[in-house]
């Protein structure tokens, strides 16, 4: 009777005889709630802390990512460059080749005022051998010699 009173006015005793203004049974509740409410904490804990370690690892997946698409941009760069730099020597050489028939017709009109050099009637081709060419090629490019004063008029 003595604890319907005291219950009434919101106070209660517990299991060792203290007096409380909560009911125990709420006291109950609240303890497993707090103890809930911890182990709730923790694993929220250890969520970030596997989100960390994730949300990093996408970090460098990314870092690397990036850097393999700029070693991609090199490589293409470089590819562009080489292309363009074979174009060019391929001009360069067609320039050169152009430069070379220019120096054999000037050389063929040279060979063709050497006196002792005729064409021959029957073939219409140089009476002198492709050495003789050569030899002379080669002794005009060795020396830097001049085209002689004869064929200087005919060249120009």
């Amino acid at each position: 009777m003595a604890k319907d009173i005291l219950g009434e006015a919101g106070l209660h005793f517990d299991e060792l005889n203290k007096l409380r203004v909560l009911d125990p049974e709420v006291t109950q509740q609240t303890i497993e709630l707090k103890e809930e409410c911890k182990e709730f904490v923790d694993k929220i804990g250890q969520f970030q802390k596997i989100v960390g370690g994730l949300i990093e690892l996408v970090d460098q997946l990314a870092k690397e990512a990036e850097n393999e698409k700029m070693k991609a941009i090199g490589a293409r760069n470089l590819l562009k460059s080489i292309a363009k730099q074979r174009e060019a020597q391929q001009q360069q050489l067609q320039a050169l080749i152009a430069e070379k028939k220019m120096q054999l017709e000037r050389n063929e009109l040279k060979i063709s005022f050497i006196p002792g050099r005729q064409k021959s009637p029957q073939t219409k081709k140089p009476l002198y051998h492709s050495s003789d060419l050569t030899n002379d090629l080669r002794h005009d490019s060795v020396q830097g010699t001049q085209p002689s004063e004869g064929s200087n008029a005919v060249q120009g």
